[in-house]
């Protein structure tokens, strides 16, 4: 309680303001009253902020990790799938601009209200087309549900090529610090709510799931992607309603009115008398105000500091926006891990390793008084640091499953190329198979065929899950035993050594996000003190645009452009127009992932140079003009102070009366 109290005084004052006179007991006594309200406002403001910094941090953390449960539900490339996470950021595009500038201005806490309404009912809407649709088809390898009936896998492809859907059931079933933390707990509930989501299936409630024939490392495996939504809607719903509560301002308690210096998140938060006989104060007009903005954008881009430090964040946020938003499909072509634990892993274990890195950088900042040149190269050093560490990953991927006609020949020997049509061979020659579909089967060989049509079975037993082919022609040709032609439903595992690859991944991803993450105080701090105190809220509304639309929309499509291109197999929707990937190339994804991220890494390291530089330079040379004018004031003063006494001593008489005393 004493550290948080001592924290919210700082939201009024700085702390090395001091009374010159101790007060008397009556004066002290009235004035810790009036204090009591203020305060009580400041905490119920704090709080309420912090759960909106939760609300929005747990959609977004939650949008990320539905990326591919998206991408498969409705059948679509990565790349529409960029898009659709793009247009989260152009409600920011099309309004943050005006709403950092008029927003100090106005009544705050209402449109910190109103934009949580927004949100909230926009979180709600992106679950609706769950509601509406159909329900999920997926492709499955046979039309029965009988164990005891023996099918032929191969003929019956001939006869029937469309997905059948599963039998359905009936439809009745406190301080600054403290808000940044929150912000950053957020991601990780989002991610874990997400992880759970994926366990469970997209039409839960909807369908009997024992006919569910997939599993959730399925390709074709959708998780309940809809139901975080409406909880993260519920949320930013709720976190509304204090705001319209609390009033335009706090006013300033009585023991701080008359302090010739306060700090500047008073000023931010709290109303200024000063700023009350302004004509930019509460009853200016809308007019008035906007008179000032180009102005203002003018004096901010003409800030050399300022400009550079927005094109090196803009280039970093870009890789990495890039490498957090597509981690998860990542982790989950690259080792075989499921959407569900993929999400898990990200939300326990580098999203707080990024809280931990942030506070540390924190910590540093305040326990040795770092000036801004100190900020600078502590941001460089960390991004330096981090992308070194970022390199080691290019060595830590697993390689290409074993897929017939895709990354291996149906004898067991690499491919020469990636052509579709070397999804046949002599093996499946009689059987007239699709090669559009997409039903894995595990041959006791190891390998993974596209369907049991495709690897050649002649006869099958069980339902569902259970499934096992036998008889099939092209597991026997690569078989390392005679007569072994059996295979099951579902891919095959990557190789025992990926799971060690994966968790030399996990420990290199957590130290890199620590090391990033190290300069995102002192950049921030850099931020607010390379610019003037009157243009720090519209700063901070043009960073916050250029960071979210420059790298993120543009960010979304430019990685999954290049993703998509790494495809082995595409999904094919009932229209017959290509659907999602349901393979990629391991090593292609690894280098086109890793890569694009450590380009634009390398880039913002450049631009954060020249920051450092452009900061000294403004630095030193208003060191010396100011060594230079304080040298030209005290000479200016010397020279006054011996004319003076020059033109004291002549007017003096030679001889007054009592001057031998007095000498």
């Amino acid at each position: 309680m004493d550290t948080s109290s001592k924290e919210n005084t700082q939201l009024f004052s700085k702390n090395s303001v001091q009374p010159v006179e101790r007060p008397s007991f009556k004066t002290e006594h009235p004035s810790s009253e009036e204090k009591q309200p203020c305060c009580g406002e400041l905490k119920v403001f704090l709080g309420a902020l912090s759960f909106v910094y939760f609300a929005k941090a747990l959609a977004e953390g939650y949008l990320k990790s539905t990326i591919t449960q998206i991408e498969r539900r409705f059948d679509i490339p990565s790349s529409l799938v960029g898009v659709i996470d793009g247009s989260f950021e152009i409600g920011n595009l099309l309004v943050i601009t005006f709403v950092s500038y008029f927003g100090a201005k106005l009544h705050r806490p209402k449109i910190i209200g109103a934009g949580c309404l927004i949100m909230g009912v926009g979180t709600l809407l992106i679950a609706m087309p769950q509601f509406f649709m159909e329900r999920y088809r997926y492709e499955r390898h046979s039309l029965s549900s009988n164990s005891t009936l023996s099918i032929s896998p191969c003929l019956l492809e001939s006869n029937s090529q469309l997905p059948i859907s599963v039998m359905e059931k009936p439809q009745s079933k406190r301080s600054n610090g403290c808000v940044q933390t929150v912000a950053i707990i957020g991601p990780i509930f989002g991610f874990l709510l997400g992880s759970l989501c994926a366990k469970l299936y997209v039409d839960i409630g909807f369908v009997n799931l024992d006919h569910i024939t997939i599993t959730p490392k399925d390709p074709q495996w959708v998780g309940a992607w809809w139901l975080g939504y409406l909880i993260a809607g519920t949320v930013s719903l709720l976190a509304a309603v204090p705001f319209w509560c609390l009033p335009k301002s706090l006013p300033r308690p009585r023991s701080r009115e008359h302090s010739n210096s306060s700090s500047e998140k008073s000023k931010f938060i709290m109303d200024d008398h000063t700023d009350c006989r302004t004509p930019l104060g509460g009853k200016a007009k809308i007019m008035e105000m906007a008179r000032d903005f180009l102005p203002s954008l003018k004096s901010l881009f003409g800030n050399p500091v300022y400009f550079l430090y927005l094109c090196a964040s803009t280039v970093q946020f870009n890789s990495l926006f890039g490498m957090v938003t597509y981690k998860p499909k990542y982790i989950e072509q690259q080792y075989g891990q499921s959407s569900s634990e993929a999400n898990f892993v990200i939300g326990l274990i580098n999203i707080p390793a990024v809280a931990l890195g942030i506070f540390s950088g924190g910590i540093v900042m305040k326990k040795f008084r770092i000036s801004v040149c100190g900020a600078a190269k502590l941001y460089l050093g960390s991004s330096v640091l981090g992308y070194l560490l970022f390199l080691s990953l290019f060595t830590l991927g697993c390689e290409n499953s074993d897929v017939a006609g895709l990354t291996v020949s149906y004898q067991g020997t690499k491919p020469v190329s990636y052509h579709e049509r070397a999804l046949f061979s002599d093996c499946n020659s009689r059987c007239k198979c699709s090669e559009t579909k997409w039903e894995p089967m595990c041959g006791e060989n190891g390998i993974t065929y596209a369907s049991a049509c495709l690897a050649g079975c002649q006869t099958s037993t069980g339902s569902g899950k259970t499934t096992i082919f036998y008889n099939c022609t092209c597991v026997g040709i690569a078989a390392s035993k005679s007569g072994n032609s059996s295979g099951m439903v579902g891919r095959c595992q990557k190789d025992n050594g990926c799971p060690k690859m994966f968790l030399y991944f996990l420990i290199i991803s957590v130290i890199t996000s620590y090391t990033l993450s190290l300069g995102g105080i002192p950049g921030y701090i850099l931020l607010l003190r390379c610019i003037k105190p009157q243009l720090k809220s519209f700063a901070l509304g043009i960073y916050t645009l250029a960071v979210r639309v420059l790298a993120g929309l543009v960010n979304y499509l430019f990685f999954l452009q290049l993703i998509d291109t790494s495809c082995l197999k595409w999904g094919f929707k009932r229209c017959g127009s290509r659907g999602s990937c349901r393979l990629y190339d391991s090593n292609a994804f690894r280098h086109m992932y890793l890569g694009l991220t450590m380009m634009l890494g390398t880039v913002s390291i450049f631009l954060s140079t020249a920051v450092l530089f452009t900061l000294k330079k403004n630095y030193v040379s208003k060191h010396r003009s100011f060594r230079t004018k304080r040298e030209r004031t005290m000479g200016s003063t010397r020279i006054r102070k011996e004319n003076f006494t020059t033109s004291d001593h002549l007017l003096q008489p030679s001889y007054w009366p009592g001057k031998e005393t007095q000498l």
